[in-house]
């Protein structure tokens, strides 16, 4: 089989942009490993104001075109807007001189395929989040289902995702997770002994919206806060609900006990000193910040949501799972493994082994094996 040497490979990402989000991490975590492997990675963002809120590769050629910012005035200005996006994506995609495209995220999706129609290049969409629970308007939602089949590939992050878009789009499909690093070394194991600190403290972390069910968690603390009254919670992320969760932590009567510390540009500190974690997601992709806390050592409950969880927690092997959104549920196991350390310390020794069934290089390997069978049927294709 015919594979092009690793070192000659050039590869083009396209993202809205590189703040704080899943997705942008998975692409700067995904671009920084292919640049280590020697690859040539052009990573081409086209919102306006947005810095990388992850570090990058000094190899990475970073193209920000800055072109859209803001909603929309109406209709035919959002038409307009986007029209530019896709003749400058067009240009940017061109100059990089890729072997492989690759577009992360619904509207970037959509926006790489029209900028890449007619290339002799092969393109791949990933999707990070179920569309069944998000939906992105009915004229991107239209436009997804017209163009998805026009690309070489789609990868979703899980099964359940690609079985979604499979049924509504005909187009070639892989599921490849996202890559989860491990905790960084300077950080010692010690920082994560539950039965060491006169305190205890669970985490919780996600952007602050309704999707990640934080509401779900203070309702679900406050049915247990007065049994354990060593314990306190803190929320690491920032976002729209900031304001009402915190009322509702007043309300709740959680106030002294709840901590919201906005979002951290290093999380791993107070992951690795957490005593629990506890994943509310009312919905997800995968998961990525419930590998962060697992790859950090830390035992974890989550509801079992759609979709990710159930691929990531093995259920009373290094965490829990309860039904999703079942507060009462998540209520019961969060009082279980906070009055049980053993219990605790029993799921964490595992918890980490996310990193081997997650880790950045079996993830490498999946998408390796992707972009030989596609080169190799674009060869194929050429010779015909």
């Amino acid at each position: 089989m015919w594979k092009p040497h690793i070192n000659n490979m050039r590869l083009t990402l396209v993202i809205a942009s590189l703040g704080r989000g899943g997705a942008e991490r998975t692409a700067s975590v995904l671009a920084n490993a292919w640049a280590e492997q020697g690859i040539h990675v052009t990573l081409i963002t086209y919102l306006r104001d947005y810095v990388p809120a992850f570090p990058l590769h000094p190899e990475i050629d970073l193209r920000e075109l800055q072109l859209r910012g803001g909603a929309a005035r109406h209709f035919f200005h959002g038409m307009v807007r986007n029209l530019k996006v896709v003749r400058a994506l067009r240009k940017a995609i061109r100059e990089s001189a890729p072997d492989v495209i690759i577009g992360f995220m619904d509207i970037p999706n959509v926006l790489t395929l029209l900028a890449a129609r007619g290339m002799d290049v092969p393109v791949v969409v990933t999707e990070h989040i179920h569309p069944a629970y998000y939906h992105i308007g009915w004229v991107w939602e239209t436009m997804r289902r017209h163009v998805y089949h026009r690309a070489d590939a789609l990868v979703c992050v899980s099964k359940p995702l690609l079985d979604w878009f499979q049924s509504a789009v005909k187009v070639r499909g892989y599921t490849i997770p996202n890559p989860v690093a491990p905790a960084p070394l300077s950080l010692s194991s010690a920082d994560n002994q539950p039965g060491d600190k006169p305190g205890r403290v669970m985490v919780g972390m996600g952007r602050l919206v309704e999707q990640k069910g934080f509401d779900l968690l203070l309702k679900a603390f406050s049915q247990v806060a007065d049994r354990h009254p060593d314990w306190s919670l803190k929320i690491l992320g920032d976002g729209p609900l900031n304001d009402q969760l915190r009322a509702q932590a007043q309300k709740l009567g959680l106030a002294e006990r709840v901590e919201f510390t906005g979002a951290l540009t290093d999380p791993f500190p107070v992951l690795r000193a957490a005593d629990l974690f506890v994943f509310s997601s009312r919905f997800e992709g995968f998961g990525n910040a419930l590998c962060e806390a697992m790859a950090c050592g830390v035992p974890a409950i989550s509801f079992d949501c759609p979709s990710g969880p159930s691929d990531i927690i093995r259920h009373e092997v290094d965490g829990l799972l309860v039904p999703a959104e079942d507060v009462t549920a998540l209520a019961a196991a969060m009082d279980r493994l906070m009055s049980n350390t053993q219990e605790r310390l029993r799921l964490a020794s595992r918890a980490s082994e996310v990193v081997s069934r997650f880790g950045t290089g079996p993830i490498l390997v999946l998408w390796r094996r992707l972009f030989d069978d596609l080169l190799e049927q674009r060869k194929a294709m050429r010779s015909q």
